[in-house]
């Protein structure tokens, strides 16, 4: 049997879920007027014992792969409204130092003002941060942070789904090979790897 995860419509506010839905309509429109730049962005981790859900198999055989552990990798992403992807690859945890530094690095990216949709993860909040953000939004970058429980709203999900689920093959995987797994995909989303909102 197999448990899943209560759905996020129970907890979350529906008005400012709704609220969300028409902001991020009106960045939309913002970002293909080429009046800004919009950047859904989140972490994911990518495990080297791929996740194993749910799998057919002959009756009377068992679904499995090597589940030997090893260290997690933490992959940062941008998916910009133009379409491409902007991503870090971390072999360490991922802190509220590192999220701006990717923040900083992003705005670079942007030859306009750049908005980024994101979830109240705590490390998208510190106070250590706080200054960095402050100097980050005069320059142009504003954070929009979606309401709890809404993580359809950023569209950079899909893209974790579709990698982690999809994409990738099921197997186990050294270090190295999911690095290189990973980088694959989002060097070449949009042309070999694309997704359908």
């Amino acid at each position: 049997m197999e448990a899943h995860p209560p759905l996020p419509q129970k907890k979350r506010d529906p008005l400012a879920f709704d609220q969300a839905k028409q902001d991020i309509a009106q960045l939309r429109a913002q970002a293909e007027a080429g009046e800004i730049e919009l950047a859904y962005v989140d972490e994911a981790g990518f495990s080297q014992t791929h996740p194993n859900r749910s799998a057919w198999t002959p009756v009377g055989e068992q679904h499995r792969i090597p589940a030997a552990r090893g260290q997690r990798m933490n992959v940062v992403a941008a998916l910009l409204g133009s379409g491409k992807v902007f991503s870090a690859k971390l072999w360490c945890t991922f802190t509220a130092e590192l999220f701006v530094g990717f923040v900083g690095l992003l705005g670079k990216q942007a030859d306009k003002p750049l908005t980024i949709i994101l979830d109240n993860a705590s490390i998208h909040k510190a106070k250590a941060i706080a200054p960095y953000l402050k100097h980050l939004r005069s320059q142009g970058v504003t954070l929009y942070f979606l309401p709890p429980y809404s993580p359809e709203l950023n569209r950079i999900e899909k893209l974790w789904h579709l990698m982690k689920h999809t994409w990738m093959a099921v197997k186990h995987r050294d270090a190295p090979t999911l690095e290189a797994d990973v980088a694959e995909i989002l060097d070449n989303f949009g042309t070999t790897y694309k997704m359908v909102f």
